[in-house]
C-alpha cells in the first residue's frame, strides 16, 4: 500500500459536529447521509511548517460543491476555519500534516434517499492526520489505463468533489491487480481524463498539456501548476488529449494535494522516455516548492 498507518495517529482526536473526540469515539450515526448514500463533499488540505497550504482556495471549492449538492445550513468559511485550527491546535500539528475536510448533508429522521430528510443540518468532520505524500517524487510512479470511464457531467459532475468514490475506487483496484501505483481514467469519448486520485499533465518539446476539466476536478494543484506556466511563459494548452500522445510525451507527471507533483514513468508498459531532453517539470517543480509559502495561510498558533 502507498499509504501505511502511523502510529502517531494513534490518539489524536478528531472533529465531529461541533466538538473533539478521540479517534476511537470520533462517529457519525448511521443515520448520516454520507453513510446512506455517499452524500458528503470534502477536501485534501496539507500543511507545512505552520501553514495551511491554499486554505481558501479549497474551502471556497467545498462550499461550490455543497452548494451544487443542495446542502441546506452551509456552515460559513470562519467556522470551518476555527474547527480546522482548533483540531490542528489540539493535536499540536504544525507540519507533515494531512486533514481530510468532510462535509455531510447531515443526520435523516429516518433512512432514506429524500434530502428532505436531513433535518438537522451537514456535518463537519475534521480529521487531521500526521502523513506524508503519498508517492514517491524523486522515483515516480506506474500506471495502467482503466477500463473504468470518469463520469461526464451528464451523470455525476466531477467538478463536484463528493464522497461518492466508487468510480475512482473501481479503478483503482484495477491498478491494485496489475502490480502499479495508480490508474489512468479515461472520458466517456475515449480521452485521456485524469487518474484516480489526481490530475494529468504531459510536456512534449517543451510545450505543456492537461485535459480539459469536463471529466476530471479542478484541482487545486493543477491551477496552480497553469498559473505557473504562464508566469514562465511554457506554452500551454488544454485539450483532448489521446493515449497515444502520453505514451509518446517527453514527461508525464500527476498533481495533487495528497502527492505535489509526482512524475509518471511508465503507462501501460510504455516508458516514458525524455526525447527532448527538455525538463518542464523540473523548472514547474521548483517554482512550485518557492510560492508554497505565498498560497499558504499562517495557524494562528
Amino acid at each position: 500500500m502507498l499509504q501505511q498507518y502511523n502510529p502517531k495517529n494513534e490518539n489524536i482526536l478528531i472533529w465531529v459536529g461541533n466538538r473533539l473526540y478521540p479517534r476511537n469515539e470520533a462517529k457519525v450515526s448511521v443515520f448520516d447521509s454520507s453513510v446512506q448514500g455517499g452524500d458528503a463533499v470534502w477536501e485534501g488540505l496539507r500543511v507545512y511548517e505552520g501553514k495551511i497550504f491554499c486554505f481558501d482556495r479549497h474551502l471556497e471549492r467545498l462550499h461550490a460543491s455543497a452548494k451544487a449538492l443542495a446542502f441546506a445550513r452551509i456552515p460559513d468559511m470562519p467556522s470551518i476555519k476555527r474547527a480546522v485550527v482548533e483540531t490542528l491546535r489540539a493535536n499540536s500539528m504544525t507540519d507533515g500534516v494531512h486533514i481530510r475536510l468532510t462535509l455531510t448533508r447531515g443526520e435523516k429522521v429516518t433512512s432514506g434517499m429524500d434530502p428532505r430528510l436531513n433535518q438537522k443540518g451537514p456535518c463537519l468532520i475534521v480529521l487531521a492526520e500526521w502523513k506524508p505524500l503519498v508517492y514517491e517524487n524523486k522515483t515516480g510512479i506506474r500506471l495502467i489505463t482503466s477500463s473504468i470511464a470518469r463520469n461526464s457531467p451528464r451523470h455525476l459532475d466531477s467538478k463536484i468533489h463528493h464522497n461518492n468514490l466508487l468510480n475512482n475506487v473501481l479503478a483503482k483496484i484495477q491498478a491494485n491487480q496489475a502490480g502499479v501505483d495508480a490508474a489512468l481514467m479515461l472520458d466517456a469519448n475515449g480521452f485521456v481524463a485524469e487518474l484516480n486520485d489526481t490530475n494529468l499533465f504531459m510536456a512534449k518539446d517543451g510545450r505543456l498539456s492537461t485535459p480539459h476539466a469536463d471529466a476530471c476536478l479542478h484541482g487545486i494543484t493543477r491551477g496552480l501548476v497553469i498559473e505557473i506556466a504562464r508566469d514562465m511563459n511554457i506554452s500551454f494548452t488544454e485539450r483532448n488529449l489521446s493515449l497515444t500522445e502520453f505514451y509518446n510525451a517527453d514527461e508525464v507527471f500527476a498533481t495533487g494535494t495528497m502527492g505535489e507533483l509526482t512524475p509518471v514513468i511508465e503507462i501501460d508498459g510504455r516508458k516514458i522516455e525524455n526525447a527532448s531532453g527538455m525538463k518542464v517539470l523540473e523548472a514547474i517543480r521548483d517554482k512550485f516548492q518557492q510560492l508554497k509559502d505565498t498560497f499558504s495561510e499562517p495557524l494562528p498558533f
